[in-house]
């Protein structure tokens, strides 16, 4: 529906919307770009009409590349009323024949001349015209049929389709638009993957609903970064892989430090930021990494508001709309605001997706009898109702003489050690314990790590005695996914 984005019929058509490296669209070449690429797909895929059952028909998966095509794909798509299936082109191809054969897809849109793999070139093929011209669709969809259908990373198994409904997308969008007061003047830069919430929903469509622009770097780069804020960019997003690249380059490059100190909002997401990073930009800069926490299911829970307190180690407060509660392990709630006692999130509201696609068992097990989704992630709240995120109740809860610890809280005390270039924390069993801490570290100076007595030692005066390290093992790297998440699985096999 065109409504979904009113820059596209409703806004000045010389607007930059889209650019990519020396490519550019307006919204009028984007709304004809879109409008083309849209009626070519509804003749391609049988759209269903509006209210129909979601899923009933009308699927295109987009070989998600960081080019123009896939932004131009996505926004046609969600014009036409047809549920995208990003595919990532990193994945292999037993993956993408699982992913394809999952969501049936009519066809596949990506860029003209683009090398598929065996899987993808069994669908037929949209090329899609970035110069084409077509008008945009009158409004063909509901708010609740899906928009899109992202595959989580299937740590315990194949990935699972979490279909997104439109109402999702638009509410999340609005929402952060609220907490970061963002609007048709802003100009994003990133250099995301578009195969992912990050980088599509919030990194593309985010900027295209409020009727501003986005510049994409294709690939990320602390130079990019620069020139683009430099340039009359007003807000970047990032993982802490990104900003950490950052932290290190900004003592040799005054461009970099005026970019950042320039800029409106700086946001990192996908992984918790490490509180040296937040500590290390703010002192070169003056400016604040702001972050917020969301999940493919949910798309945005909560975030630091951009008129509120930049607390490094938190992901802020709930959005507009969204419900959000912290429950012990029998699913009663959680009532202190201490900062101290760990829960597992829960959230509900419009932000949600609608189920995994032909996984009813696991659709009825992410949710409680009383309709809240289950994270996974485990928090514990301030006095003033911030949430700080403590780790992944699968991987990042130990539990330990009695205690419940969260990984990250102890992952950032080691940052904090100048010895230590990057760290993650698993649990092992432990006989006496239950559960042991174990760090594996990334030196600084492979030449001379630190060894376990001064780490543990470092640990337990930031923290407490209990939460110090047991074991240590040092590393190269840390294997880390796609969005720069430490792969912990990994570790512990490694």
């Amino acid at each position: 529906m065109s409504s979904f984005f009113p820059a596209l019929t409703d806004g000045p058509a010389d607007r930059p919307a889209l650019r990519f490296g020396e490519r550019a669209l307006t919204y009028g070449e984007l709304a004809a770009a879109a409008g083309a690429t849209a009626g070519r797909l509804r003749d391609a895929t049988g759209v269903p009409p509006a209210g129909a059952e979601p899923g009933a028909r009308g699927r295109v998966a987009v070989w998600a590349t960081p080019t123009m095509e896939t932004a131009v794909a996505v926004v046609a798509a969600l014009l036409a009323g047809v549920a995208a299936v990003p595919l990532n082109p990193r994945s292999g191809e037993k993956e993408l024949a699982h992913i394809l054969s999952d969501s049936a897809p009519d066809a596949v849109l990506a860029e003209p001349g683009a090398e598929l793999p065996a899987p993808v070139r069994g669908l037929p093929l949209l090329p899609v015209d970035v110069h084409g011209a077509g008008a945009v669709p009158e409004r063909h969809a509901e708010d609740g049929d899906p928009a899109l259908i992202v595959y989580t990373s299937g740590t315990t198994g194949p990935p699972k389709g979490a279909v997104l409904p439109r109402r999702a997308i638009a509410t999340t969008l609005d929402a952060l638009a609220d907490a970061w007061q963002w609007t048709g003047d802003d100009v994003l830069v990133h250099g995301l993957p578009l195969f992912h919430v990050h980088g599509l929903v919030l990194g593309v469509l985010g900027p295209l609903r409020r009727g501003g622009s986005v510049r994409h770097l294709g690939r990320f780069s602390t130079e990019g970064v620069a020139r683009e804020l430099n340039g009359g960019a007003t807000m970047l997003f990032g993982v802490p892989t990104m900003y950490h690249r950052i932290a290190e380059a900004l003592p040799g490059d005054p461009e970099l430090v005026k970019a950042l100190a320039g800029a409106r909002l700086l946001v990192s997401g996908s992984a918790a930021l490490p509180v040296h990073d937040h500590e290390r930009i703010a002192a070169a800069t003056g400016r604040r990494v702001i972050e917020r926490y969301g999940m493919t299911e949910t798309l945005m829970n909560t975030s630091v508001r951009a008129d509120g307190e930049a607390r490094p180690g938190t992901v802020g407060v709930p959005l507009p709309g969204v419900g959000l509660r912290l429950v012990e392990e029998d699913g009663s709630p959680v009532t202190a605001l201490d900062g101290e006692t760990v829960g597992e999130i829960q959230v509900r509201g419009p932000n949600l997706f609608t189920e995994y696609l032909n996984r009813p068992d696991a659709t009825a097990a992410a949710f409680t009898a009383d309709g809240w989704f289950r994270t996974g992630d485990m928090a514990v709240r301030d006095p003033d109702g911030y949430v700080r995120i403590v780790g992944r109740k699968a991987t990042d809860l130990i539990k330990s003489g009695g205690y419940k610890i969260g990984a990250g809280e102890i992952e950032n005390a080691l940052l904090e050690h100048p010895g230590v270039r990057e760290a993650a924390v698993t649990g092992e069993p432990d006989a006496d314990l239950g559960e042991r801490i174990v760090a594996w570290i990334v030196p600084a100076d492979p030449q001379s790590p630190p060894g376990l007595e001064e780490l543990a030692g470092h640990v337990a005066r930031r923290l407490a005695p209990h939460k110090r390290p047991r074991v240590v093992h040092h590393l190269g790297a840390l294997p880390r996914n796609d969005m720069g998440k430490v792969v912990k699985r990994a570790l512990r096999h490694g």
